[in-house]
Formats: C-alpha cells, structure tokens, sequence
C-alpha cells in the first residue's frame, strides 16, 4: 500500500501537523487504525504530565488520588515479626514481611 503525508488538526491546541507517510506505515505494521490526534508537543507534554501523576514514570495509571498509598501493619505469617504492607491482609491469605516474601519468591 502506498502512503502520502497528511496534514491533522491536534485536538489539544488546534495546530495543524502532518502525519507522514512513514508514520501511517508504520501504524499499518503495528495494526493501529486511529490516526493520531495530537501534535508532537502536545503529545510530549500529555506524556510528561502522565507520568508525574503515576509517580514512576512508566504509565498512564490515575487512581484520581496524588497522595501516598494507605499502608497497613500486620504480622509475617512465616516469622511473625510486624510488616507493613500496600493492601489490606485477608484472614485466609498469608502475608509475609519483606525479608521473608524475598526469600518465598526465590525458592520459587
């Protein structure tokens, strides 16, 4: 298939910006089928902006909260000492502490 630059209008700040030839062959390889809808600079700063909100840079994750997570304290399951960990323990799942969650995950 043959392919000729486009000119797009972003839909951020209007401004006109071309979609080139090798840009919709290689969405065709890839198999996306929406052309882009934002120029290259409002595409850069929706990613920064993204990527603040996650925290670790690596997603498009927004739970709609910017504050840390809740931590909850319970006891290790295999050494009995405290942990603190990210979600809120069930009575019939084992948790473990750091140490020994490390360890169970190496003798896998």
């Amino acid at each position: 298939m043959s392919y000729a630059d486009k000119t797009l209008n972003c839909k951020d700040c209007g401004a006109p910006f071309v979609f080139t030839a090798g840009e919709q062959e290689f969405y065709a390889q890839k198999g996306f089928t929406n052309e882009p809808t934002r120029c290259g600079p409002c595409r850069q700063a929706r990613k920064s902006q993204m990527n603040s909100r996650d925290g670790m840079g690596g997603g498009y994750r927004d739970r709609g909260n910017s504050g840390p997570r809740e931590q909850f304290t319970t006891t290790c399951a295999r050494c009995g000492k405290e942990a603190t960990v990210p979600f809120m323990p069930r009575n019939n799942k084992p948790v473990y502490c750091e140490d020994c969650y490390q360890n169970q995950k190496r003798s896998y």
